[in-house]
């Protein structure tokens, strides 16, 4: 397992083997608690943070890793030098790949995962629109939850249209969810 997904990794010659070998790496627990996770993210971004694709690629590997402690790991990543939120490239691959991919860590029985999808709502919505409307997505699917997580995912969409210098972009998008 860890051994040979190290060696993998450290062996590959192109991004779409180192790739699929940090996902490898990313997503396990062991390599985690050894430090060989980070170990290889330090190394993928290194050697790649000059390629936009390759930095959004190593955004979302982390994005989509099911292990506990997405959120927090999520808002660690807001705050690295490689993400900025007026790019929308960036904030797809953290943020929508986070919402969209990552069903254990999103969906938490605490609603964590809502409220932090809400708040960054808000705040794209000041600065890009369009962006903001399409990240509200994964709270439009409320109906199709559990009542215990659909309330929650309804009240944070409640709370969006509630505020008063919503954009019409995401106001039309969560009013027709709630309608």
């Amino acid at each position: 397992g860890l051994a040979l997904a190290r060696s993998q990794f450290q062996q590959a010659t192109n991004m779409t083997d180192m790739s699929a070998a940090l996902t490898s790496l990313v997503n396990s627990a062991v390599a985690t608690r050894e430090g060989a996770a980070d170990d290889a993210l330090d190394q993928f971004y290194k050697k790649w943070r000059s390629e936009s694709l390759a930095v959004d690629l190593w955004l979302q590997i982390q994005a989509c890793c099911a292990l506990p402690g997405g959120l927090d790991r999520i808002k660690d990543l807001m705050n690295h030098e490689a993400f900025n939120i007026r790019n929308p490239n960036r904030v797809r691959a953290l943020i929508g790949a986070f919402c969209s991919n990552n069903a254990i860590n999103f969906h938490r029985e605490d609603g964590a995962g809502y409220v932090f999808l809400a708040e960054v709502i808000l705040e794209l919505d000041q600065l890009n629109p369009q962006i903001a409307a399409r990240l509200v997505t994964p709270l439009t699917k409320w109906r199709r939850f559990p009542s215990n997580y659909s309330e929650m995912m309804r009240a944070q969409l409640t709370h969006l249209v509630s505020q008063p210098a919503l954009s019409k972009d995401v106001y039309e998008i969560v009013s027709k969810s709630l309608a």
